[in-house]
């Protein structure tokens, strides 16, 4: 009877630090604030760092840094947890829309293993965040995340899909967060082969979302937000890696 009050606060600390605040309004457009256009070395606009509520634990670092002749995002994690936040109005995105973005690992966290909460850590991450009905869940995820929600004070996403680099797992995995089914993961690189290189990655937007989601959202629901993070707070690891540029176009 004591373990549910904890899977949902973990749920709710898991879904709070991707969501941050993010707005209601509507828009057509879908820019992000790149990287490479920042000037004096703060991180543009509306980009922004979110820990877990009411944690002591570190936060991972987001830097901007000159690397290869551009400005790019380092992320360094050590025993730490943070993500940051661009949050876009609820922008409908439209059939073949893609995500693309490149990324640099140099330190991994061979501890890491997705799969497990005690090993929940990830050297690289980048995730859409979906306004979804939360009336299209069953009754207990329902639950769940209204449970969740109340406890935060926040709305938050019933449907984030993130894009990471694993130490173990195959190229093509699809799995829940260890935390929430609300959090769901595609791993697009794998391993130590590719360390201290760029790696490009353009994916299809509705193809993910429906492959991860297509059961509970049969209908795309618009995109309220994207987030970057790296964290090693359950392995007490330590990872190095830099992101480029981030961008959704048709």
């Amino acid at each position: 009877m004591r373990r549910l009050p904890h899977a949902t606060l973990a749920c709710a600390s898991s879904l709070l630090i991707l969501m941050g605040n993010l707005p209601a309004a509507a828009d057509d457009r879908i820019r992000i604030a790149p990287f490479s256009e920042a000037r004096g070395g703060k991180l543009p606009a509306p980009w922004r760092s979110v820990g877990l509520p009411g944690s002591s634990k570190p936060l991972t670092r987001f830097d901007l840094v000159p690397l290869d002749g551009l400005t790019v995002l380092r992320v360094l994690a050590d025993h730490s947890y943070a993500n940051l936040v661009h949050d876009l109005p609820d922008v409908v995105v439209t059939r073949g829309t893609q995500l693309r973005w490149r990324w640099r690992l140099e330190q991994p966290l061979p501890e890491a293993d997705l799969r497990h909460r005690e090993t929940d850590d990830t050297a690289l991450k980048v995730c859409l965040l979906f306004n979804a009905p939360a009336e299209n869940l069953g009754a207990l995820e329902q639950g769940l995340l209204g449970v969740a929600r109340a406890i935060s004070g926040e709305k938050l996403p019933a449907a984030t899909l993130c894009y990471v680099w694993d130490h173990t797992l195959p190229v093509g995995t699809l799995l829940d967060n260890a935390f929430t089914s609300r959090i769901r993961m595609i791993v697009v690189d794998s391993g130590t082969k590719a360390l201290g290189q760029w790696v490009s990655h353009q994916q299809d937007v509705t193809a993910d979302f429906r492959r991860a989601f297509g059961r509970e959202f049969p209908t795309l629901p618009p995109l309220e937000g994207v987030a970057v993070g790296a964290d090693a707070d359950n392995t007490g690891g330590h990872s190095v890696g830099f992101v480029g540029d981030v961008t959704l176009s048709p």
